[in-house]
């Protein structure tokens, strides 16, 4: 678990989302308290609840981007769901549970890739090895594995040909006599050759041979009826239970030996790893530092207005509420607990308010931030402070034709400007609204970039107000094209 403080969570969080600041300080307090809460006695700290978060805002003003960007800080299992996908029992749409199934999923891959980053290097020893003997069948055999073909055909089955480049001899058959005998002179060649081609591997001399290869593929019928919603668990489970009645079947590919090694070093990094020991530690960091995203969450708020409108809202409410206060969740690698997740909500909460939810659900999300509305000085500090700011993305991507833009100061502020009074005219969504304006600036740049390799552009203020004259004209045109 991450060890920053508030302060320089805060600062990381700076990096990507422009202001927000009391949204970012309560987000940063809450995943402190979860380092707190691991330094303290195991019979106080499971007494210790995280303090839940409904965030309110307008769209695109970085409800979900802190939420991301919080749990990549922290390496935490992240995901998130909408709360209008889910429903109670009698209407379509998902179980509330599977939130949790897909948390723990995530989860497992999130150990199993730091497991395989772990074991990488001895992984990538034995795949070598394994690769020279498919190279050159007989030279120096390695354990193989249990579902290797039979003996004679090398392992994986692979075969290969460097056709215009350095010949391999062939080993002897099975009736030769220096097959039989085991001659020195030629175990002391296969020797001389198995490391004139560790040499060329090494050299990146083969990396663009095609080779054939037997890949494993997942035996047994494909099960998808059960893919309905609210039973996506179901048909999880029958295709787990199919997959262990039927056999893997093995399937000749052809691949480049740099596939063909990266599929070796996969295959033995999972022979490496211990799977138990991956589904323990991944349950159990699930459970203490997982983090569960709800957005949309004002959707299934039945305000005065909607009471009528959808009988399932409420019913949404109190499926959800057992999972947000703390239940057991069966999945596929066991029981998990949601006592410790950390749920944050969110929503722009136009026509409804917190106090709409339930009773019971509001407890549960003790924490209310409310994110402010982007004005012209946020979407300039948008378009030049982020390191991942739109102006640097269009950069980078119009320079892989060869094409160099560069945006003055006088443009960006127009952009801002136009950006702040399409907001105000037209339906307000938030820092969304640079990436429209930004790409009806640039879609003819865009198309002719291939024809235009070598061109250095400046976007200035006057570049910007031609290509938005059409739209800033016409304001009907503006919502359809804004």
């Amino acid at each position: 678990m991450s060890n920053l403080t508030p302060r320089e969570i805060v600062s990381e969080l700076d990096k990507y989302i422009v202001g927000q600041n009391a949204a970012k300080r309560m987000v940063a307090v809450a995943m402190r308290n979860r380092w707190r809460r691991q330094q303290l006695d195991p019979a106080l700290r499971d007494e210790i609840a995280p303090k839940n978060i409904i965030m309110m805002g307008p769209t695109g003003v970085g409800k979900t981007e802190i939420a991301r960007r919080l749990a990549r800080l922290s390496a935490s299992p992240f995901i998130k769901v909408e709360a209008t996908k889910f429903t109670e029992v009698g209407y379509v749409g998902r179980d509330v549970e599977s939130m949790v199934r897909d948390l723990m999923e995530i989860g497992i891959a999130l150990v199993r890739a730091e497991e395989n980053e772990k074991v990488r290097v001895k992984a990538e020893a034995r795949a070598e090895e394994r690769l020279l003997d498919l190279l050159l069948p007989g030279g120096s055999p390695q354990p193989a594995p249990q579902s290797a073909p039979q003996s004679g055909q090398g392992m994986g089955g692979l075969t290969f040909d460097l056709s215009g480049g350095q010949a391999i001899p062939q080993p002897p058959a099975r009736g030769d006599a220096s097959y039989t005998t085991g001659s020195a002179p030629a175990s002391d060649s296969r020797s001389s050759t198995r490391e004139k081609l560790r040499t060329l591997w090494h050299g990146g001399h083969l990396d663009e041979r095609e080779v054939d290869m037997e890949v494993e593929e997942s035996g047994g019928p494909q099960v998808g009826m059960l893919s309905m919603p609210g039973l996506e668990d179901v048909g999880s489970q029958v295709r787990d239970m199919f997959s262990k009645v039927f056999p893997s079947r093995r399937k000749r590919r052809r691949m480049k030996v740099r596939d063909a090694f990266n599929l070796l070093t996969q295959e033995e990094a999972d022979r490496l790893i211990d799977h138990d020991r991956v589904s323990d530690l991944a349950r159990e960091r699930v459970e203490q530092t997982g983090i569960i995203f709800i957005d949309e969450i004002d959707k299934i708020a039945s305000g005065a207005a909607q009471k009528s409108s959808d009988v399932s809202r409420e019913g949404v409410q109190r499926d959800l509420l057992p999972i947000v206060e703390g239940s057991v969740v069966n999945t596929k690698y066991g029981m998990v607990r949601t006592d410790h997740i950390l749920f944050i909500a969110a929503g722009a909460f136009h026509f409804s308010k917190p106090s709409d939810l339930i009773p019971e659900l509001q407890g549960r999300f003790p924490l209310r931030a409310e994110l402010s509305a982007l004005g012209k000085d946020d979407f300039l500090r948008i378009l030049t402070e982020p390191h991942n700011a739109l102006t640097r993305q269009y950069t980078a991507l119009l320079e892989t034709e060869g094409v160099h833009i560069e945006f003055t100061g006088d443009a960006l502020r127009e952009i801002a400007a136009f950006a702040e009074e399409t907001n105000a005219q037209t339906e307000n969504i938030g820092a969304r609204r640079l990436y429209t304006i930004l790409e009806k600036i640039l879609a003819d740049l865009s198309f002719e970039a291939p024809d235009r390799s070598g061109d250095r552009v400046t976007v200035d203020s006057d570049y910007v107000r031609a290509h938005l004259a059409d739209v800033r004209a016409n304001k009907d045109l503006s919502r359809y094209i804004l």
